[in-house]
């Protein structure tokens, strides 16, 4: 193993000025600098997570706080965590997985502790009761969503709202007067998390401005929910010709499910989502859709948070990635009698 001695001897300094180009507690010229980092390139030095923390009084670890709560699609959720730790790795920060449902306290037992520098909080609620703690801690924080309120956080995500609008507005430009949206367990909306509520809020606003007739039907992610939901669509909105799926799993049985009941898609339904790529890409009618953009989110939420950490100026407190709708199969103008 590749010690600092090694470094030291290969840049031709002394350990203590490798340990200052690390720490950057004293100066040091930029031309030892460029032959210490030289050397920690060439040996392939990594430093001790110990020691580095106990140099520079960090720890190098963010925590992303994403409770795995009844309802959640885990492998969207996991999709940004990946990019989460991906991007992190590039700064040279490991990150810390808290996934149990500990709320406030949760979250201070993390923060009262050396353990990390910083926080990003995922799965937020309208009136998440941790936030005004989160807006109380000394350590840089960003949040992956919108709650009601913004002020004092660092916030960015889809902008789910208009994601809702896209669909409807895809629906009302090809002719569609009857639209109905397949949205998330009921459980999600219960506790009003936030993404899911903006999505209904712009499926609402747009339906309304077309003058659309429209509903909302919340569905559990089990088998035989698709061909109830789909059941219970037909049977109350008999002229339905446009759906938008807001809940991953159910996405190619209801599908299968509106097929097995003499409706064709897209001849005589279209359907529009808002999921991932390649889910929509990958079912048997590829469907239209706006996309998540789990990476990009979860890359940019840690650079906001490498910024605040940098004391690089000011960071935007509000970060709203525009929807990108992508035509395919499952849609297509409403066939008139």
């Amino acid at each position: 193993m590749v010690k600092i001695t090694d470094v030291a001897r290969r840049a031709g300094v002394s350990p203590s000025t490798v340990s200052y180009a690390l720490s950057g507690k004293r100066p040091i010229s930029e031309e030892t600098r460029q032959r210490v980092e030289a050397a920690i390139r060439e040996l392939g030095y990594r430093p001790h997570a110990g020691a580095r923390a106990l140099a520079s009084s960090k720890s190098n670890v963010l925590a992303l706080v994403v409770p795995l709560r009844a309802g959640l699609h885990v492998p969207v959720m996991m999709e940004f965590a990946v990019s989460v730790v991906t991007t992190a790795r590039r700064y040279d920060h490991d990150v810390l997985l808290l996934t149990q449902e500990e709320g406030e306290e949760g979250l201070r037992r993390v923060a009262d502790t050396a353990l990390v520098d910083a926080l990003i909080l995922m799965d937020v609620q309208l009136h998440d009761p941790r936030l005004p703690l989160l807006r109380a801690l000394e350590r840089p924080s960003v949040v992956i969503g919108f709650p009601a309120s913004g002020a004092g956080l660092t916030c960015i995500d889809l902008d789910f709202k208009a994601a809702g609008e896209a669909c409807v507005e895809h629906l009302a430009d090809l002719g569609h007067r009857v639209v109905s949206l397949v949205g998330s367990p009921p459980e999600v909306y219960v506790r009003q998390t936030a993404f899911a509520q903006h999505v209904v809020q712009g499926f609402t606003a747009a339906a309304d401005r077309h003058g659309l007739a429209s509903s909302i039907h919340p569905c559990e992610a089990v088998p035989g929910g698709a061909r109830a939901v789909a059941e219970r669509l037909l049977r109350e909105q008999p002229a339905l010709t446009g759906v938008v799926v807001h809940n991953e799993p159910l996405l190619e049985p209801l599908i299968d499910a509106f097929e097995q009941l003499g409706l064709r898609v897209p001849g005589d339904l279209s359907v529009t989502a808002i999921c991932p790529d390649e889910l929509a890409e990958s079912v048997r009618v590829p469907v239209t859709s706006v996309a998540l953009p789990s990476v990009e989110v979860g890359t940019r939420a840690v650079e906001l948070l490498m910024r605040k950490l940098g004391g690089e100026g000011p960071v935007p407190e509000s970060t709203l990635l525009p929807p990108r709708l992508t035509e395919r199969a499952s849609t297509g103008r409403r066939a008139t009698p």
